[in-house]
């Protein structure tokens, strides 16, 4: 039972889906202890801030730093009363930080939500754990299955803010899918810091196929999409999956980070240039029409001139649908902070990302341009004056690109959450233009 009103609170994210999601079960926490919760807002009137934060990279750092302090500023000048911090970059650097911003009135790592809400008077509902304040448009969600990472990777920080590879069991799962599924979410997007390690830990063999078929029995549930599957040891019955069950969208997000040998043995990524080429290629040959969405690392340790133009002739040879690029940062803690040295000028970094980007938006440009003509089936993401914003199986919101139907002045009865066959009609760089068939 909700608790009486205690006011409003504002929970601001930074960082990825899978952060999104842990706010999202703070705020029904909130919402179920008496509080008005808002999002990422500006709302003057919430008078508790809640920041949860992302450590992974550089860049995250310095948007996390800057957003505390932001709101720190308007604690001081009285228009806000309590600021809490939480998430990757409190669990990495608390002492740090409560050093440098004593203002913070409390700092709590990833997996403190009863501390947070014992520090606002507010109890934990533990038989509402699997249930979440969506943040997301109605019609779709993401659905962290596991948590941690036991890979490893030279440059990566995530296995010391999130320990090792811990999996959700099915049960749970599919009792939050269930429960997402009445609320009307139609797209389910698994995520994880490596979704096809899912179910090694707890139930020996992984197990992320038989996860994705049996959440696919699910009344209301249209699509389901993988994200970040690791490239190396990927099981073979994932694959027949996605080819065969036709909830399950014809979408890899499969995160390579390079191809020359020596680049991915000093990453410690486990795979070889030739073994992952062998993959794309198997999941091109068993998944027709399948799009591959990819990372890419750049500027890593040791990563030479002949290293950068390896991955800039495999990326136009394999011709990527969706392809996303990173300039390497030292990570404390990290195997390549430690023992690696970070020569590369950021200059240097920045032109190698910049370079590949440019390839890969002429790739994209042509890939987009031989859709025309096609009919596709998609879902409506937002309904504005004179565009309808949809998305394809091929593409996931925020990241990916959408098609975008023109109205032309005259009206259509959609909504969020449609699906509706459209004709491509034309193309650009990253988005398809479609008409209504």
């Amino acid at each position: 039972m909700q608790q009486p009103g205690k006011g409003k609170i504002n929970v601001v994210t930074l960082g990825c889906s899978k952060n999104l999601v842990d706010s999202e079960v703070l705020m029904n926490q909130l919402k179920m202890g008496g509080w008005e919760v808002v999002h990422d807002s500006n709302d003057t009137e919430a008078k508790v801030v809640i920041i949860n934060t992302c450590g992974f990279i550089a860049d995250a750092k310095e948007e996390s730093v800057d957003t505390i302090m932001g709101f720190v500023d308007a604690k001081n000048k009285g228009i806000i009363d309590k600021v809490f911090v939480m998430g990757c970059l409190a669990q990495r650097y608390r002492n740090e930080l409560q050093d440098e911003v004593p203002e913070v009135d409390g700092f709590f790592g990833v997996s403190e939500l009863p501390a947070v809400l014992h520090a606002l008077n507010t109890p934990v509902f533990s038989g509402c754990l699997t249930t979440r304040l969506l943040t997301t448009p109605g019609h779709y969600a993401y659905l962290k299955i596991s948590e941690g990472c036991s890979w490893g990777c030279s440059y990566c920080a995530i296995p010391l803010i999130r320990g090792k590879h811990i999996s959700r069991t099915v049960e749970s799962l599919v009792e939050e899918v269930t429960i997402l599924s009445e609320k009307g979410v139609k797209e389910l997007i698994l995520i994880a810091q490596d979704s096809t390690y899912y179910g090694m830990d707890i139930y020996g063999e992984r197990r992320i196929a038989q996860l994705i078929d049996r959440l696919s029995q699910i009344k209301g549930i249209e699509w389901i999409r993988l994200h970040y599957a690791y490239p190396a040891h990927f099981p073979d019955d994932l694959i027949a999956t996605i080819a065969n069950n036709p909830k399950v969208c014809k979408y890899v997000d499969l995160p390579l980070q390079h191809i020359s040998d020596r680049v991915l043995k000093a990453m410690h990524r486990g795979i070889s240039r030739s073994e992952t080429i062998a993959l794309v290629e198997k999941l091109r040959q068993n998944i027709p029409g399948v799009a591959i969405r990819t990372t890419f690392l750049v500027g890593h340790p040791g990563e030479d001139q002949e290293d950068f133009d390896e991955l800039m002739s495999f990326v136009d040879e394999f011709r990527l649908e969706r392809v996303g690029v990173f300039t390497y940062s030292e990570e404390e803690g990290t195997y390549a902070q430690q023992y690696l040295a970070d020569t590369i000028p950021p200059d240097e970094k920045e032109r190698r990302a910049s370079e590949l980007m440019e390839l890969q938006r002429n790739i994209s440009f042509m890939i987009n341009h031989s859709r025309v003509g096609s009919i596709i089936r998609v879902i409506v993401d937002a309904v504005e004056d004179e565009i309808i914003i949809c998305r394809s199986e091929f593409d996931s919101p925020e990241v990916d690109q959408n098609v975008n139907i023109h109205l032309h002045g005259y009206s259509q009865n959609l909504k969020p959450g449609d699906f509706v066959n459209v004709k491509i009609v034309d193309a650009d760089d990253y988005d398809l233009i479609g008409e209504l068939c």
